[in-house]
């Protein structure tokens, strides 16, 4: 019997075979009226796309979603949910797996899944603003390598079943996801609830307290992975002993500029 793909109450589901891109479809449902939440999900992307434009290969058997959200707040908050879904991802990942293998899983800022150092997943956000204070409605585009992986990357990626030698299926993978989105999402809610997600999610980062390389888009820093600033941007202490925050970079880890 084929598993069966269920989404926590008060959620909409969307499923696709194939699809451009599951974050243009959450575009197209934004912009026809759909409150949300929904999730989109595709078995196929043929335009699907990560941080700054990169391509994501989408082939049959990995997980590839969206989650439509009308957060009612403001860009910078919104940004925070970016760490509810690395926080969900984490827990997922680490449930579908066996317990050897989820002992390797962490989370790398600014958004993506690693396994034993490797790349597994990746979040993409996307917004629009209508005038206000608010945005009018957020994409939480997820990428996770279930089955297949790219080998020509910036960083070594993997997928679930690489690790563990499980096939995973979509179905799994997508209900457990969205029900541990659906309990960060709510502790999210809660009044300081960023600052328990801030605490949650350093508690599964890698790179803490060590030395790390960040490209942004202009240079290049070496320095020690310190902590979170209050709305998440990554404090690097460099050799001069200045902190500063970065808001959007590439990290690596070790200082040579590659991923180990």
């Amino acid at each position: 019997m084929p598993d069966i793909l269920a989404v926590p109450a008060g959620y909409g589901l969307n499923r696709h075979g194939e699809i451009d891109s599951t974050n243009e479809e959450a575009k197209r449902l934004a912009a026809s009226g759909m409150s949300g939440p929904i999730w989109i999900v595709a078995d196929t992307q043929t335009a699907g796309r990560g941080r700054r434009g990169r391509a994501w290969t989408s082939p049959v058997g990995n997980l590839m979603c969206t989650l439509l959200l009308r957060p009612e707040c403001g860009p910078a908050e919104a940004g925070e949910l970016s760490f509810v879904a690395g926080l969900a991802l984490h827990d997922a990942a680490s449930f579908l797996l066996p317990d050897e293998v989820a002992a390797k899983v962490s989370l790398k800022w600014p958004n993506d899944l690693l396994i034993d150092g490797k790349k597994a997943s990746g979040i993409l956000l996307e917004s629009e603003s209508a005038g206000g204070s608010d945005v009018s409605w957020l994409a939480i585009g997820i990428g996770l390598n279930l089955v297949h992986f790219p080998e020509t990357t910036p960083y070594p990626a993997t997928s679930l079943q690489a690790e563990s030698g499980i096939a995973c299926s979509v179905e799994s993978a997508l209900t457990t996801l969205a029900a541990a989105f659906d309990r960060w999402y709510t502790t999210w809610q809660q009044p300081g609830g960023f600052n328990a997600i801030r605490e949650a999610w350093l508690k599964r980062a890698r790179g803490v307290g060590q030395e790390i390389t960040v490209r942004l888009s202009d240079e290049t820093l070496v320095g020690t992975f310190e902590d979170l600033s209050e709305d998440g941007a990554l404090q690097l202490r460099l050799p001069s002993g200045v902190v500063q925050q970065i808001a959007a970079g590439d990290v690596f880890f070790g200082g040579s500029g590659a991923d180990r």
